[in-house]
């Protein structure tokens, strides 16, 4: 979500035509037999106009006849799928049993609902986000949605991310880029899932453009989702540092919150500038002074 909301504001600042998007895939699953892809669609529907701000996700004012009737057939849906909501899974899945690719199926998507950004998927291949957790291990969405982040997690398994390549382009847009933006995602089940994709990593250490970032993190708490839990549960300091430090290999710049100026010496200590501005975007003009602080940092 906080990926969208930065997202909505970069497209006011920067021409959708030279936005690549490269979206995490390790949420995937299927309900229903339909393959469901919650990161590539809440961007979607955000930069589209569609989404559903209360909830930050689905459309907005959408229906749930089909779920409703679903429980009347024995099912116990415990993932909301809207009427909408469901002729993007729909169409999504049939275009792949019809063998296409993820990533044209995405850009189907994305060009119907006339948007002229690039979304590519950062893989092509099936990978998915799994936790080990006190209660077994389970797929991100149970963790996240079923069991609201409750049992403990010991460890994030990336399940077929050796096998996985990075979808046509992916790699070619971080070397060829004018600036790479981390957004302001969870950095281990969101990003990190888009960097245990083989190659991308060593993408964003090779290319030649700036690459700034945005933490999630404000003192030492998320404005929403699980990522401070899941960072403390890697050993990973759960602050702007912590996601400077995760960063590191290949970070030029992390904006970091006022709140966290206090952390600005640790973090220019093992290499990385940090910049402190507002980074709680509440309002369009938020996300756009965020956005406009980001792209300015890239071309610095």
């Amino acid at each position: 979500m906080g990926a969208a909301r930065f997202l909505e504001g970069l497209v006011r600042v920067v021409p959708q035509k030279k936005i690549t998007i490269v979206g995490n895939v390790g949420d995937d699953t299927e309900f229903y037999g339909l393959h469901v892809s919650p990161d590539l669609d809440i961007v979607t529907y955000t930069l589209a106009g569609l989404v559903d701000t209360a909830k930050g996700w689905g459309f907005r004012d959408d229906t749930f006849q089909c779920q409703q009737l679903l429980q009347t057939y024995g099912y116990r849906p415990w993932f909301n799928l809207g009427d909408r909501d469901l002729a993007t899974h729909l169409f999504r899945t049939e275009l792949l049993h019809k063998g296409k690719s993820l990533s044209n199926v995405t850009a189907s998507i994305v060009s119907r609902l006339s948007l002229h950004v690039t979304l590519l998927p950062a893989s092509d291949d099936q990978m998915q986000t799994h936790l080990v957790t006190r209660s077994g291990q389970m797929h991100f969405q149970e963790y996240m949605v079923k069991r609201k982040t409750h049992p403990q997690v010991s460890r994030v398994v990336f399940k077929g991310a050796k096998e996985a390549r990075p979808a046509p382009n992916v790699i070619k847009s971080i070397l060829n880029a004018e600036g790479v933006i981390v957004c302001p995602s969870n950095p281990i089940v969101s990003i990190g899932a888009i960097l245990a994709v083989k190659g991308i990593r060593s993408a964003l250490r090779k290319t030649k453009a700036r690459v700034v970032a945005v933490s999630p993190i404000i003192a030492g708490k998320t404005v929403k989702g699980p990522a401070d839990k899941l960072m403390k549960s890697m050993n990973v300091e759960a602050s702007a540092f912590g996601v400077a430090y995760y960063y590191k290999d290949f970070l030029d710049t992390l904006i970091i919150d006022n709140e966290d100026r206090g952390l600005a010496s640790r973090i220019q200590a093992i290499g990385i500038k940090s910049i402190a501005a507002q980074t709680l975007m509440k309002t369009v003009s938020d996300k756009i002074r965020l956005a406009r602080l980001a792209v300015s940092e890239v071309h610095n």
